[in-house]
């Protein structure tokens, strides 16, 4: 009786291909979208690349070896320039802020007046290096300053030994001429790039950390309120939970189907497209209401600064409750039953999640990763929500988030009514 049930058993599995995918697809769909995450770094094509301002104000010698040793790094991507009226122009101070506030820069290097003379800064008081830095990213600010601490080791050494030397010398009373010269030797072999002292003298002992003195500062919150980052989270479950309710709701298609309601529907002057209309406008409008609840309760108990971000997150809200709703409906269409359209908008709806960044940050994937969370419907609605309540970028430079989440919406409407003709053969 055990072995016949189990047969019983198995024969269900073979012929459920939703629970099929549920219990294999899903599982190796999430493990090699987390191991491309955090695990395929040293792979080819997969490392998280930082882009990079570098402004020079300093200009002297220490200044140019340095920053061009950092542009030499293989895990950042440095522009010196900006694109201004079709001509490239160096980059300055405002100009690097103003890309890290847009989000066209992960980070940018500024090197200020004096920066040379004081090299290296192990006394307080010397100029610092400052990091514009976006703290929705902050590896790329910790990855730079680190990065710098190397490079001012690996492209000064020559400096820093002679800078450490008359620091002894001032501090500690004069050489004598031997060892004057044996450190001069030791000098020319560091500036020739040797890796090792000259034969009979002492290897230099690591000098440690704080030889590039930085400061990290916020460009994103000096005018963005404190509460935007509790915006990006609702931005983020939101969209995913608009889209779980689109093709829930969505289903109620499949129960009229069943139920015979929908043949009656169909024999009336409404038709198909107007049905699928009606059923777009009332799931767009519900999910424009889900998603409005959660930001008001976000701006009611969290003190998310909904207000002063009205105009944009109406815009964003309805075009992604649109393109949301044409989803729902693409899947309702397409599947046979009730049990189908679960399993499958359970599967779709995750991975899309997940590599459209509603789960854990884009910036934390590798470049490839990024690319493909924009092919994802929740890519393009969360990057909507962080110019809106992040960046606090004004309304009309949503129009990329928005054509795009609109030509979604059209296509999707388009989809379903072609995957509807089925009911209206039978």
């Amino acid at each position: 009786m055990i072995g016949t049930i189990m047969k019983t058993s198995l024969l269900h599995l073979r012929r459920d291909r939703v629970v099929q995918a549920l219990t294999f697809l899903l599982p190796i769909a999430f493990f090699s979208i987390f191991a491309l995450v955090f695990g395929g770094r040293g792979t080819s094509g997969s490392e998280v690349r930082v882009d990079v301002g570098v402004v020079d104000e300093d200009g002297s010698a220490v200044s140019t070896r340095l920053l061009a040793a950092l542009e030499k790094e293989k895990g950042l991507e440095v522009s010196r320039t900006v694109k201004v009226r079709e001509a490239q122009e160096p980059l300055d101070r405002e100009r690097a802020r103003a890309l890290v506030q847009a989000g066209r820069l992960d980070i940018a290097v500024v090197a200020p007046k004096g920066f040379g003379a004081a090299f290296p800064g192990f006394f307080p008081g010397a100029p610092e290096v400052e990091i514009l830095a976006d703290p929705s990213n902050p590896i790329a600010a910790q990855m730079v300053v680190g990065l710098l601490q190397k490079v001012g080791m690996t492209a000064l050494p020559d400096l820093l030994a002679r800078r450490g030397m008359e620091a002894f010398e001032r501090y500690a009373g004069v050489l004598t001429p031997g060892q004057r010269a044996a450190v001069d030797q030791w000098l020319q072999h560091l500036q020739a790039g040797a890796v090792a002292a000259p034969r009979g003298d002492a290897q230099p002992e690591p000098m440690g950390s704080g030889l590039v003195r930085t400061k990290v500062v916020d460009v994103i919150r000096e005018r963005a309120p404190r509460t935007g980052i509790i915006a990006v989270y609702a931005a983020g479950v939101g969209v995913m939970f608009l889209l779980f309710m689109a093709s829930g709701a969505g289903g109620a298609l499949l129960e009229e189907a069943e139920a015979g309601t929908l043949e009656r529907l169909l024999t009336s002057r409404l038709g198909m497209g107007r049905l699928l209309l009606a059923k777009w406008v009332f799931l767009t409008l519900l999910g424009f209401a889900q998603v409005t609840v959660m930001f008001v309760w976000g701006a009611l108990v969290f003190g998310l600064d909904l207000w002063g971000h009205l105009g944009g997150f109406v815009v964003m809200t309805a075009v992604t409750a649109a393109a949301a709703s044409g989803f729902g409906l693409v899947l309702a269409t397409l599947c046979r039953s009730r049990q189908q359209l679960g399993g499958l908008s359970t599967i779709v709806i995750l991975i899309m999640s997940a590599v459209g960044g509603s789960m854990f940050p884009r910036f934390l994937m590798s470049e490839t990763m990024q690319k493909a969370g924009l092919l994802t419907f929740n890519g393009w609605a969360l990057d909507g929500y962080l110019k809106v309540f992040w960046r606090n970028a004004p309304t009309l430079d949503l129009w990329p988030q928005v054509l795009v989440l609109s030509a979604l919406a059209a296509g999707f409407m388009l989809a379903a009514r072609l995957l509807a003709r089925r009911w209206e053969a039978a």
